[in-house]
């Protein structure tokens, strides 16, 4: 019985068809130019202009900035700040998956802070970015609800953390299943592994706190029921429905708990290579599981029934093994690449990047501590 603390800034509006009343989202927050942060493969099937559209015709200012790509730049960042600056815009939204969010998020953040990106790589800001509303089209990153953004710095070959403060969460987190159906089903796969990854690494690192247990462990629940179903078919409206509450739940667990060595890894192995964030988190699961299950089996046990798994008259151990074998075969039944050679990463950067990985603040809450040998071997077993 600990005493904890818990918040969740962003207020969340949630269900099919809530992103028609995006209008509505920015009248509650006062604002009147919008810069709408994208990619340009969202362009191509025209989402964008149907949240542009309707935004004028509530007669709300709107510029689109589509210049993200996935692993978002500092460079990135510094062109929508012009444009952000050039437009005079009073509010932002990030329409796409977590490098959408997460650069829209780094550009509120620079408007109203200034000085360089790299200035809050794990500092919160002094003053409170733009007001946000992030709209999620991929049930994978949780960062329309987290309260750090993401973004790689190609000098220092390291994707930063910035921020590291609850006012860096947008202000409303604008989810709507009906979004998520184009995702084609490789990133519907990668991004729902990750997002199981988020969950993993905040139920089981140190960081205790029930609310963020019980967010997480819902959250593995629903990805391992619902994961096979809407890689298998992307119209399943259940599937993705329930897919985007359990990357939703997921977000606000890691939000308040943070992760583990998976996303201690792969913060510089990001620098590296341009492989799939999701991919390389979801590779490297498995391995991470195997090395942390001893650190703290009852609640990788629970992992294991939150899965699916008859853990019936097992020990702790014997169901924690389980959680392992739970994630391996969906992996494989998502059609995950087999290991981090297949999506980019080099093996002769691996010492590197596991040095470097070990001042990562995800390091001091792993249910098992590791030395940089041991975050070397989980990265070959994984190759």
């Amino acid at each position: 019985m600990k005493n904890f603390s818990w918040q969740l800034p962003s207020k969340i509006y949630f269900g099919n068809g809530e992103s028609k009343k995006v209008a509505d989202r920015v009248n509650e927050l006062g604002g009147s130019k919008v810069l709408l942060v994208t990619d340009r493969g969202l362009e191509q099937i025209g989402l964008p202009d149907q949240i542009k559209t309707m935004l004028l015709d509530a007669s709300i200012e709107v510029e689109v900035f589509n210049e993200v790509k996935p692993d978002p730049t500092v460079e990135v960042v510094e062109s929508g700040v012009k444009k952000a600056k050039d437009f005079g815009c009073d509010t932002l939204i990030g329409l796409g998956g977590g490098s959408s969010i997460d650069t829209a998020k780094a550009i509120g953040m620079m408007i109203t802070n200034g000085g360089e990106v790299s200035d809050y790589w794990g500092n919160p800001p002094k003053n409170k970015p733009l007001p946000m509303i992030a709209i999620p089209t991929t049930a994978g990153t949780g960062s329309e609800v987290t309260f750090v953004t993401v973004i790689k710095d190609t000098k220092k070959k390291v994707k930063m953390g910035v921020g590291y403060s609850p006012q860096m969460a947008p202000d409303i987190a604008l989810c709507d299943p009906e979004l998520t159906v184009s995702a084609p089903s490789h990133i519907t796969a990668f991004t729902g592994l990750d997002a199981l990854t988020h969950a993993v690494e905040a139920y089981t690192n140190t960081k205790h706190d029930p609310v963020s247990d019980i967010f997480a462990l819902k959250s593995i629940e629903l990805i391992g029921k619902y994961l096979r179903l809407a890689v298998a078919n992307g119209d399943n409206m259940e599937a993705r429905y329930y897919m985007l509450l359990g990357n939703l739940l997921a977000g606000a667990s890691f939000a308040n708990k943070l992760l583990g060595i998976v996303h201690a890894i792969t913060s510089p192995m990001g620098g590296y290579c341009d492989a799939p964030h999701g991919a390389v988190n979801a590779i490297l699961l498995p391995h991470a599981m195997k090395f942390n299950y001893i650190g703290n089996p009852e609640k990788f046990a629970d992992v294991a029934e939150a899965m699916g798994e008859n853990v019936v008259g097992m020990t702790d151990l014997e169901a924690a093994q389980q959680s392992i074998i739970a994630v391996q075969q969906l992996s494989r039944d998502v059609n995950l690449p087999s290991g981090l050679s297949k999506v980019g990463v080099k093996e002769e950067d691996i010492e590197d990047i596991c040095n470097a990985a070990m001042s990562n603040v995800n390091i001091a809450i792993n249910p098992r501590k590791p030395g940089v040998e041991d975050l070397i071997a989980i990265c070959k077993a994984a190759m």
